[in-house]
């Protein structure tokens, strides 16, 4: 009963592993994962690996094919703040055409990050060969997005680095998701979830969070109001510390595998001072709340 609400398994990184990754799905018991395209050249890859992969919760007509230990792959399209200064003429269009070829996709990853502007050192491998928008122009291209998200009634999934603020202040002035919206991997202060919260926002818990410099942000999800809380891994990226990442690649030990998130909802019970199976039940119910209502 396990739901990742944000990973990345359309990663070229993961492309190998992938029918050992959905085995390993089933044996930790997960059951949905919400898949996030980036920039338009991985969008196609999103589309055909989830359109395999969609369960009866998603009104898809290929269910009744899926074994029932399957974990189903549920598609998220958007542009990503860091891929902003690299995207064609075309984008928003592309984007248009994919979510409305997939009713039940979300919009996502989309955001704002002021960290590649001011923080990230010039030769981060991450950023290689992508031009860096300014916060102006990643603003242009946010606010089509979460328009697209509320025109086709979808949820929307944020990416937001050190500029938590801006976020706040453009939320407050634009119309809004009517399902809501996923602040992925939150890590702003507890001052604001109540805000963002007012506006439909939820906060997922990502296990890279435990550890041992992260104090601040354990308090915070120590905190976070249980209706609005859900759990991630962004595989392949934010590997948990050893401990709690019991599946691991071999020949690509850095990469954080997805079936990890099993490992995160344990933690998170223990932050929580909850039993996991009432955890588990309360995340799911906000997941299928947020990604799977209708």
């Amino acid at each position: 009963m396990y739901f990742d609400a944000h990973n990345h398994l359309a990663s070229p990184s993961l492309a190998p592993h992938l029918p050992a990754i959905l085995a390993a799905y089933a044996a930790a018991g997960i059951t949905h994962a919400v898949v996030n395209g980036t920039e338009e050249f991985d969008w196609p890859t999103v589309a055909a690996l989830t359109s395999a992969y969609t369960g009866s919760d998603s009104v898809s007509a290929s269910a009744s094919r899926l074994p029932p230990e399957a974990c189903r792959l549920l598609s998220s399209y958007g542009l990503h703040p860091w891929d902003v200064g690299n995207r064609s003429p075309a984008w928003l269009e592309t984007l248009r055409a994919h979510l409305t070829a997939d009713p039940h996709a979300a919009v996502g990853e989309i955001g704002l990050d002021r960290w590649m502007l001011d923080r990230a050192r010039p030769d981060d491998p991450r950023l290689a060969g992508l031009r860096r928008a300014p916060l102006e122009e990643q603003l242009e291209v946010f606010k089509p997005q979460l328009a697209l998200a509320v025109t086709l009634d979808r949820p929307a999934t944020i990416h937001c680095i050190d500029a938590f603020g801006l976020l706040l202040e453009t939320l407050r002035s634009v119309p809004l998701p009517p399902r809501g919206f996923l602040l992925h991997a939150y890590s702003g202060s507890f001052e604001l979830v109540a805000p963002f919260a007012a506006l439909g926002a939820y906060f997922s818990f990502n296990a890279a969070y435990l550890a041992s410099r992260h104090t601040r942000l354990r308090e915070l999800y120590q905190k976070i109001p249980l209706d609005r809380l859900l759990v991630e891994t962004d595989a392949p990226a934010m590997l948990p510390p050893p401990a709690h990442a019991p599946f691991s690649f071999s020949a690509a030990p850095a990469l954080n595998h997805p079936a990890n998130l099993a490992a995160s909802y344990a933690a998170l019970a223990t932050l929580r001072s909850l039993p996991l199976p009432d955890l588990t039940a309360i995340i799911a119910a906000n997941s299928h709340r947020l990604f799977l209502k209708g």
